[in-house]
């Protein structure tokens, strides 16, 4: 029998514009709701279903299943494709993270256009974290959630590794043998972060607060 919490998560879900997480839930939802039980019912109960319950980016929604994405093709808008460069250093920003502009160019061999970035940054992929603590204390850039959900990884450990590369064909079998994939976020340097702070927005708003206004 379904819960009274599982209804309330799927039906902030349902409303949801984007991804939540548990903490999003939680503030939402009445106080010592088992809002980890929720999420697991759901996932049950939609199940080899046409929807299916999704994490991204340590955050919950719902989402087509995979096997009928084609039917969705003549209602999907193209995405933007970036170009060479800008794939490049997205790469680069993924797994490098945090990065400054100059490291990008140093692993990159070549200058990196402000533009390159620009388009990065207004697709929402990647975004400014913070100022390394060094001299000039340069910009530091790293990854968004909507990089996570646009690749459908629920988190950075998800990125694909030297192995998977190399079955994918991406990487020579040639390569120096102390040759290894870096891993995000590991031994960050010292930088002050930035905190986007920004909270879920609804489609609808079914738990009665005001538009602005009213």
């Amino acid at each position: 029998m379904t819960s009274a919490t599982e209804r309330q998560v799927e039906a902030l879900l349902f409303a949801a514009a984007g991804p939540l997480s548990l903490d999003d839930l939680a503030k939402r939802l009445p106080e010592g709701a088992d809002i980890e039980a929720a999420i697991a019912g759901l996932q049950k109960t939609y199940e080899g279903r046409g929807v299916e319950l999704a994490c991204v980016a340590d955050r919950w929604r719902f989402q087509t299943a995979a096997d009928l994405a084609f039917l969705m093709t003549e209602e999907r808008e193209e995405p933007r494709r970036l170009s060479k460069a800008a794939q490049e250093t997205l790469a680069i920003i993924a797994y490098h993270q945090p990065v400054t502009r100059a490291e990008i160019e140093a692993v990159r061999g070549v200058q990196a256009s402000r533009g390159t970035l620009d388009v990065l940054l207004e697709l929402s992929l990647v975004r400014m974290r913070g100022r390394r603590r060094t001299p000039g204390r340069p910009v530091t850039y790293g990854t968004t959630d909507a990089f996570l959900e646009h690749y459908g990884l629920a988190s950075l450990a998800d990125l694909p590794g030297a192995a998977d590369m190399r079955a994918a064909g991406l990487l020579s079998l040639d390569l120096p043998p102390d040759f290894a994939v870096p891993a995000p976020g590991v031994g960050i340097p010292d930088e002050d972060p930035l905190d986007d702070g920004e909270a879920p927005e609804f489609h609808t708003d079914f738990l009665g607060q005001e538009e602005p206004g009213r």
